[in-house]
């Protein structure tokens, strides 16, 4: 019999009799993990063996622990138990590439018949006693109360932190809430800072659970910074107290090079250059020489992280252009032979449209681009290739930290600055250790290294911070929904359910939050009462006397405001009026001065914002804030028909015909008063204030000083009382709202009978349960009003897929939509919508996000049998930014909502048919090929 790779605790393996003694203990009381050990071909960490041993002694285990030290062990370990005890598990993930993943791994240690998968557009071998599953694939199981969970004994929650992400986390805590009692829970995440709030929370909830924190790297991480071509340490030893110290000759460094280059970006200043900043802009090494060095360092394979998926491309066309080659030849005979199994099934017709041929040849020479834009069959030949070591370098986006197992060497940060959707923002420190912890393959490399790319601006104790912090808490996001609402009153009851939403996570820190919040309403109550000490007044009520000063304060701020709304307004409405080749003056800013009107122009929000050439040759937009009071012409110039202002030679030519013109601006800009003079009411209150007792005070000002004290502090006070009455109980008064709306609606009832008092899901409830999806309110509504009724399949398509489609904050445009039953659906879609979002508005609820129809062409194409080259080209002509793993993404999206609408209404239905066809039309080619 093998010998156990469960750990001695003696350094170097050399048992003394008593630890010999102690571990043949844990052998016999724990049979399942030394069976579970000794197949494994490491040894196990103590960590990882205090949560095997927890989970077989019957409890529930949380485990934290870094990036690729090993976590997923204790959830093998469940799945080991469940087999050995003729019971099932349950392997949840969040993502679909990561269960794939999972997938794989169990597949190839127990056999095909024993490991089924479930993730939504994929179904094989359901009925297996170890099933891998999306998360949401569990809460719909849950709530169907499907039979699949009879015999069920645990369940692997991997990435549980997942719970804090905004859009999806709320299904890991309702799967958690909802999973029988008997079912034991293995919840594994990266390493937080409030692991023992989260594990306390599992406690209440789920009964016994043993926390498992552990924050050491199996691998240890080095942190540089990359200044121009030299690779410097970040850190230089500790202070003796266990502190990090930041490399002096780095910091020296640094600021040598800052001194003389100006930023190469700067978000916050304009034009992108600092304030002050002199001398040439900063070029860092480019993305080749990065890599050159990187190989030269012997510190490959490496995943550089862009955050933006053009930049990704860039990348690969950059390394691509400078003929650089990683592979040897046999390696790229390697990389051919598993390109061309993995993408085998891509219709020929499809290989230039999706780039195949110059991605190949990037794979080839060792390199390539990993972002949620690629096609699914492109990002899986790349993680496959990466781990394999054939390919040396991956520019990546930040999907590639969220758990899909793709270690490197190396892991470098272009930037410390992402776009999240809505803006430019810094990493976090948990972010920065999510992506460099990527660095470092266990059993590979003896230590791995994490290289930021210096650049101006870039503070190394800043970087510092990121990779020193350890403090990572985990909030949860959870808040209810229509869909959760209906299934829980179906299967709960109002009361029960109201209970359930006070078990969250989410109101447990809130309720945690509350403790802090009301001790400091106690003192800053007990600090009011000293002010009211410190301003009272022998002569009459300063409280009375201080409200006054502060009418009259906020009254001149109004009468300011609202002048300047007038201006403002008057200043839009000329703007409006102007001409091409009216001249204007340009009353202050830098740009003061004359200007000739290009193009008067109007921005997307119909603000006019006219496009102009100043005296100096300058030439933008203005805007409102430009013009304190109205503009008019002071004259007119000629143009030509085409101005081209990006020309300079254009600008030059613009500029002195200005100077000919002979106009001159006006020396001062009239300003209007502000209002306050003439007002009636602030004459009243001002009055009223010269006539108080208190105004005659030789002490006045003093006392005016504590009674702005005490109005701030009676303000900040007020308003933490209304944080805490809106915390304590939110979830459920959130609730309460939700069922409201669904009551007005139809969905939910008045019981009868013995459910009297109580409400009851109606037949348009029951629908409304099984639509999984972010507008499915919006979906049950589109049902129950016919909108889909009589559409052809490509129709329906197009349709729903206004319910799915979001285009990216960044690149709207605007949709152009085929004509007859599709633009009659979307239109009475949008109109639903409108009434909808003002129900939602009266009960003060979240909004459902507006449908968008700007796929909708595209999808009813494909459907329609057109050729992906044909769909894609239409698309971008339409001005569409649309990768073909976007179209892909999106179409699986469509296809996910129709096959629940097919689910719903029934398959002899006619809608439920014209799904049905949908489904079919658009699962094809590289669509099909996606979901297998």
């Amino acid at each position: 019999m093998s010998e156990s790779p469960l750990p001695d605790s003696s350094p170097g393996g050399s048992a003394s009799p008593a630890e010999r003694y102690a571990a043949a203990r844990r052998r016999a009381a724990n049979p399942r993990l030394t069976e579970f050990a000794a197949e494994l071909a490491f040894e196990m960490d103590p960590f990882q063996v205090r949560g095997c041993e927890a989970l077989e002694e019957g409890h529930g285990v949380l485990v934290c622990a870094p990036t690729g030290a090993g976590k997923t062990v204790v959830g093998e370990f469940a799945v080991h138990l469940a087999l050995a005890e003729g019971r099932k598990c349950f392997y949840t993930t969040p993502i679909k590439a990561l269960s794939n993943q999972k997938f794989a791994d169990l597949t190839a240690r127990y056999g095909a018949k024993s490991v089924g998968l479930l993730t939504g557009d994929t179904s094989i071998n359901g009925s297996a006693p170890v099933v891998v599953m999306t998360t949401e694939v569990l809460r719909n199981m849950l709530y169907a109360e499907s039979p699949a969970l009879e015999g069920l004994g645990y369940v692997v929650m991997d990435e549980v932190h997942y719970l804090a992400d905004r859009f999806r986390g709320a299904v890991w805590e309702e799967v958690i809430l909802h999973l029988p009692e008997w079912v034991n829970l293995v919840s594994l995440s990266a390493t937080v800072s409030n692991a023992e709030e989260f594990g306390e929370w599992l406690v209440a909830v789920r009964g016994d659970t043993t926390v498992v924190v552990d924050e050491h790297r199996p691998v240890p991480l080095w942190q540089h910074m990359l200044v121009g071509s030299r690779m410097m340490d970040l850190f230089a030893g500790d202070d003796g107290g266990g502190e990090l110290k930041i490399n002096p000759t780095l910091v020296r460094r640094t600021e040598e090079v800052g001194r003389v280059h100006a930023p190469w970006h700067n978000p916050k200043a304009k034009g992108g250059r600092a304030a002050g900043a002199r001398g040439p802009r900063f070029k860092p090494p480019s993305r080749t020489e990065v890599v050159e060095r990187l190989g030269a360092a012997d510190l490959l394979p490496a995943i550089v992280f862009v955050f933006s998926r053009a930049g990704c491309e860039a990348a690969v066309a950059q390394l691509a252009r400078s003929g650089l080659r990683l592979n040897s030849e046999d390696e790229v005979a390697e990389v051919r032979r598993i390109v061309e199994s993995k993408t085998r099934d891509l219709p020929d017709a499809d290989l230039t449209v999706l780039g195949y041929w110059e991605w190949r040849e990037a794979l080839e020479r060792g390199f390539a681009g990993h972002h949620a834009g690629m096609l699914p069959a492109f990002k899986e030949t790349v993680e496959e290739l990466f781990v394999r070591g054939l390919v040396k370098a991956v520019f990546a986006t930040e999907t590639l930290a969220l758990g899909i197992n793709m270690p490197a060497r190396t892991v470098v940060l272009e930037r410390l600055v992402k776009y999240n959707g809505e803006a430019h923002v810094e990493l976090t420190p948990g972010e920065y250790t999510q992506l460099t912890g990527r660095a470092g393959r266990r059993g590979i490399d003896v230590e791995g290294h994490a290289v930021v790319v210096w650049q101006p601006g870039v503070d190394p104790k800043s970087v510092a911070g990121l990779a020193s912090t350890r403090t990572y808490p985990l909030r949860s996001s959870f808040r209810p929904g229509y869909n959760m609402a209906v299934n829980l009153v179906d299967r709960l009851g109002a009361r029960q359910a109201r209970e359930i939403l006070e078990q969250s996570f989410a109101q447990f820190q809130a309720d945690r939050s509350v403790v802090g919040l009301s001790r400091k309403v106690d003192r800053n109550r007990d600090a009011l009462a000293g002010y009211t000490e410190s301003m009272t007044c022998h002569l009459g009520d300063f409280t009375e006397y201080a409200s006054l000063r502060r009418q009259i304060s906020d009254r001149e701020k109004a009468l300011s405001r609202q002048t300047g709304a007038v201006r403002r307004a008057e200043a839009a409405h000329s703007l409006e009026q102007l001409r091409k080749g009216d001249v204007i003056s340009v009353p202050t800013g830098r740009r003061s001065g004359l200007a000739i009107v290009i193009d008067p122009g109007l921005d997307a929000s119909g603000e006019p914002r006219p496009l102009v050439v100043t005296e100096d040759r300058w030439a933008g937009r203005l805007s409102v804030a430009d013009f304190p009071g109205p503009v008019s012409a002071l004259g007119r110039v000629r143009l030509p028909r085409q101005v081209d202002i990006r020309s300079p030679k254009s600008r030059r030519d613009l500029a002195a015909t200005l100077r000919a013109s002979g106009i001159e601006a006006p020396t001062r800009v009239r300003r209007r008063g502000s209002g306050a003079a003439d007002d009636a009411d602030l004459a009243a209150l001002r009055r009223a204030l010269r006539a108080h007792p208190c105004h005659g005070c030789q002490d006045r000002e003093a006392h005016a000083r504590w009674a702005e004290r005490y109005q701030r502090l009676l303000s900040e006070t007020e308003q933490v009382e209304r944080k805490v009455a809106a915390t304590t109980h939110s979830l459920a008064r959130a609730f309460d709202r939700i069922r409201g709306l669904l009551a007005d609606r139809g969905y939910l009832a008045p019981g009868e009978g013995e459910l009297a008092g109580e409400q009851v899901v109606t037949e348009h409830g029951r629908r409304l349960a099984r639509l999984y999806s972010e507008s499915d309110l919006l979906a049950a509504e589109c049902l129950r009003n016919g909108v889909w009724e009589g559409l052809p399949a490509p129709e329906l398509a197009a349709v729903v897929s206004c319910l799915v489609y979001e285009a990216r904050r960044d690149g709207p445009v605007e949709a152009r939509l085929p004509g007859g039953a599709v633009a009659d659906a979307v239109a009475e879609t949008a109109r639903l919508w409108a009434e909808l979002e003002s129900d939602e508005r009266h009960h003060r609820l979240d909004r459902t996000r507006q449908p968008d129809p700007g796929f909708a062409w595209t999808v009813l194409r494909w459907a329609r049998g057109e050729s992906l080259e044909k769909v894609i080209t239409a698309a971008e002509s339409a001005g569409l930014e649309l990768s073909a793993g976007d179209f892909v993404r999106w179409c699986r999206q469509v296809i996910d909502l129709l096959d629940q609408i097919g689910t719903v209404v029934g398959r002899g239905d006619p809608v439920g048919k014209a799904a049905d066809e949908a489904v079919r039309a658009i699962r094809r080619g590289v669509v099909a090929l996606a979901a297998t």
